[in-house]
């Protein structure tokens, strides 16, 4: 199984990183999340975080949790996840924070796992829990970091950034000013 969910986010992309990071905040910027705790590692850094979180579906919403070794390079403005606990253990888990020309950030979560070791394991993890849990709490994270990104970004930066690619369209060919 693997899903690729993806989001432009009008947020530098440190500003990004820093919210995707920082999972102890997770329970209070998404809504989805009932909790994360830190076993080892320091705040926003690497170690082992235990995280629950609700996959509603209507007026329902299914409990999920899972154990991570959390890997944090702010350089790359990376994070890895290898699951080491609950149904998706061996999962591992690729986010990637990259810049856009006008500033802004091109993220991406890429889940990659070959399934919980049970009969129809791989086809199940291929056809309900990628699509429908995995992919569905990952795109209402990334809304949720997106949200809190570009609530927290610094106005003046912004406001240039969104200058400079205006003048950029404006110069292109066939541009409407």
């Amino acid at each position: 199984m693997r899903t690729i969910d993806t989001l432009h986010i009008h947020a530098s992309p440190d500003e990004v990183f820093r919210h995707a990071a920082d999972v102890e905040s997770w329970p209070r910027i998404l809504p989805h999340y009932r909790w994360v705790k830190r076993e080892t590692g320091a705040r926003a850094g690497d170690g082992i975080v235990e995280m629950a979180a609700w996959r509603p579906f209507g007026p329902l919403r299914w409990p999920t949790w899972w154990k991570s070794r959390m890997g944090v390079d702010p350089q790359l403005r990376q994070i890895t996840y290898r699951h080491i606990g609950g149904i998706t253990t061996g999962m591992d888990v690729l986010w990637r924070i990259d810049p856009t020309p006008e500033g802004w950030s091109d993220v991406s979560i890429v889940h990659e796992w070959s399934g919980p070791r049970w009969p129809l394991g791989a086809a199940i993890a291929r056809w309900v829990i990628g699509p429908v849990f995995v992919s569905g709490i990952a795109r209402r994270t990334l809304a949720g970091v997106a949200k809190a990104a570009e609530g927290t970004g610094h106005s003046a930066q912004r406001l240039a950034n969104s200058a400079q690619g205006t003048a950029r369209r404006a110069q292109q060919p066939g541009a409407e000013s």
